[in-house]
């Protein structure tokens, strides 16, 4: 207790907080290669943690689903300023980052799928998706047009929604690949550069 008679919040200690990271990252990897309603076991040996680890730290399935739905989110909207600042150029730092978020829409898929259930809980997890990752895309495609590398006009949801119906339905068909058809759609907007 402090003098002024408070107790102070403790903060995770730092293996907590490295667990529930590794926890997020395998369940990740798993929903993608074995979906949604994988065994908890193998989540936990992906992360190198005992099954008490992840129920310490989710207590239920959909816990864990939501919670690397929204880590997930975070990855991708904290990596936009980041590429936007060593990439080699605004439209190297779009082309990466629309590649990070092809690969959060495979995994995003069967998350989707497993929280439709809940439907205000669906709606809220999509509002917070739009609201993170919206001005993201955005803030990449004015530094890419500011670049003169893309005309201007393309709006960040129309793209997002682009890349998402193109993505949609390459887990079922493996004849498709949605990430040259996504590369199509970025090579689309580029401006052509004087010789």
């Amino acid at each position: 207790m402090s003098q002024s008679g408070h107790v102070p919040v403790r903060s995770k200690r730092a293996d907590a907080v490295r667990n529930r990271q590794a926890l997020l990252a395998a369940a990740a990897a798993v929903f993608v290669t074995s979906g949604v309603d994988a065994p908890i076991r193998e989540i936990a040996a992906r992360a190198g943690v005992g099954m008490g680890t992840i129920y310490r730290h989710f207590a239920t399935r959909a816990d864990l689903v939501v919670a690397v739905y929204r880590h997930q989110v975070e990855a991708c909207a904290e990596a936009g300023p980041t590429l936007l600042a060593t990439a080699d150029s605004p439209f190297a730092a779009l082309r990466q980052w629309v590649d990070l978020f092809v690969g959060f829409l495979v995994t995003k898929h069967g998350l989707a799928n497993a929280l439709r259930s809940d439907s205000s809980g669906y709606n809220a997890l999509h509002t917070y998706f739009l609201d993170r990752l919206v001005p993201v895309l955005a803030q990449l495609l004015d530094a890419a047009v500011d670049a003169g590398e893309i005309s201007p006009g393309t709006q960040a949801y129309e793209l997002m929604r682009g890349i998402g119906n193109l993505c949609a339905g390459g887990d079922s068909d493996p004849h498709y690949e949605p990430r040259r058809m996504v590369a199509l759609l970025l090579a689309g907007l580029q401006r052509p550069q004087p010789s």
